[in-house]
């Protein structure tokens, strides 16, 4: 009767706000726009966050930096023109601006000192470029997340991602919720979740869950990262425990089992909105695996382990596209969520986000 109550409550709390999928992203966090083999010395590259566009600039020599998109004079992507030093150049006219967005052409025709780009707080982290994209007082106070799995030796990252047409809520609820494990059931066999319980605080929700599987056989990509085959699932049943956290904005996913200190995979996961009304958003994965004990053997399946991510990914990114789908064709969200650590999710996610402006 609580656990009844409790969804009541928090399903009333919901109706009371705005459309979860119209709920804005708060831009005061580090959100990555590009992996930073994209953006080779002496380039630049235009990427988006949430309808602003930007271009992040790396010199032949220094750190990168971000700066407005568009040329102030005519509105030419900058994205287009050269890097010369630390400058960037415009394509039209050829005026270059420094790492703080000033002009710094001498250009008889154009007043300089008119023309100014705002520049961005960006970063680079472990193979990916950061933005700061809200108060950029506050850049110096919000830490970068941070991903320690990445660095170590004993774990290989694979990183991934790419826009999915949907709204970034519904990429935080399909991986929060286990349930949903029929959807793989071609990759990976009958599964079937418990639900080991949730945590929730002012800034995070988590879940916790273990499998037995109950059909099918166990994929070679599993046994990879389990370090060990398990050719009936009904003796390794319940062994394994997934947590999965969303930790606002970012979101992880660890599995743990018996007999091993440390985490066999560890995900990491940021969604960042791409248009302004934030129905697409761009996915930037880390996904760690522990190396087994045999040097050099998960190297050598690591192909493997790629396909049968990028299988999962696509089955997944399918669902959320349907389901942002229905959400447009339906004019707003009808969904009747029953599910308490997802309900829990849904208020984190309105909680911390930015309501729509008026008339959406």
């Amino acid at each position: 009767m609580k656990n009844g109550s409790t969804i009541n409550s928090l399903q009333a709390a919901l109706l009371e706000k705005a459309d979860l999928r119209r709920v804005r992203s708060d831009p005061n966090f580090w959100y990555p726009v590009a992996w930073s083999r994209e953006v080779r010395p002496g380039k630049a590259l235009g990427v988006q966050f949430a309808g602003h566009p930007l271009v992040v600039v790396r010199p032949t020599n220094g750190a990168p930096y971000a700066l407005d998109g568009f040329c102030p004079h005519k509105q030419v992507p900058l994205s287009k023109g050269a890097v010369c030093g630390d400058f960037i150049s415009c394509l039209a006219h050829g005026l270059k601006y420094d790492r703080k967005g000033q002009c710094v052409s001498q250009n008889g025709a154009v007043d300089a000192g008119l023309l100014r780009l705002k520049p961005w707080a960006c970063r680079e982290k472990d193979g990916l470029i950061f933005v700061f994209m809200g108060n950029q007082a506050l850049a110096e106070t919000k830490p970068l997340p941070d991903f320690p799995r990445v660095r170590d030796k004993r774990y290989r990252t694979r990183r991934f991602g790419q826009v999915v047409n949907c709204h970034y809520s519904f990429m935080h609820e399909n991986l929060m919720d286990m349930n949903h494990q029929v959807l793989h059931s071609r990759l990976v066999g009958k599964m079937k979740p418990r639900f080991l319980g949730m945590d929730r605080g002012q800034d995070f929700v988590e879940a916790r869950y273990t499998f037995a599987r109950t059909g099918g056989k166990q994929p070679l990509s599993e046994a990879l990262i389990y370090g060990q085959r398990r050719k009936d699932g009904r003796d390794f049943a319940y062994r394994d425990v997934m947590t999965i956290r969303t930790q606002y904005p970012y979101q992880t996913l660890r599995i743990e089992t018996q007999g091993i200190d440390e985490p066999v995979m560890e995900l990491w996961i940021s969604y960042v909105p791409q248009d302004r009304q934030e129905l697409t958003n761009r996915v930037f994965g880390l996904l760690s695996i522990k190396r087994l004990k045999v040097p050099f053997l998960l190297d050598l399946a690591w192909p493997v382990l790629v396909a049968f991510t990028e299988r999962v990914f696509f089955e997944d990114r399918e669902i959320v596209e349907l389901e942002q789908q229905a959400w447009k064709e339906l004019g707003g969200d009808h969904n009747v969520e029953v599910f308490p650590v997802i309900l829990a999710l849904r208020q984190l996610l309105r909680d911390r986000g930015v309501s729509p402006p008026q008339g959406e």
